[in-house]
């Protein structure tokens, strides 16, 4: 896990402080999670692909709910996180260099293109055939 202090973007001018658990699980490679906490406010949790948030570190990417590119403000690397549900969305700013030597180290854990290596595949295609509500022997 990792703790990033990060900024919810208001305003041209206004932030608010939001801490942020970052999360990956080996068992779940293809997306990371992160839970965003306001002091005194609610927790929100989305789930994040892995390979969208690598690549909006390097250059914009993602389309619709995640965006994420990368920045500078003033003299810190950072990264905009746009996350946006129904009519809402939420601009963060996050520190660039802990996230990416975190994000680096998932890949060391599953590296890219070995995400799906010990998923059964013949087992997941069995409970598909076998319709929604049915029991797996």
């Amino acid at each position: 896990m990792l703790v990033l202090d990060t900024r919810r973007v208001l305003g041209l001018s206004a932030r608010q402080a939001v801490r942020t658990e970052v999360r990956y699980d080996p068992a779940a490679p293809m997306d990371v999670s992160m839970e965003f906490a306001v002091e005194g406010g609610p927790r929100t949790v989305w789930r994040i692909g892995r390979d969208l948030l690598r690549q909006g570190l390097r250059t914009a990417s993602g389309l619709g709910d995640v965006r994420i590119r990368p920045s500078s403000s003033g003299d810190r690397a950072t990264a905009w996180l746009q996350l946006t549900s129904g009519d809402m969305a939420a601009l963060f700013e996050l520190p660039l260099p802990p996230l990416a030597r975190w994000l680096e180290h998932t890949y060391e854990l599953v590296p890219a293109g070995q995400e799906l290596a010990g998923f059964d595949w013949d087992a997941a295609t069995a409970d598909l055939l076998r319709g929604p509500g049915a029991h797996r022997d």
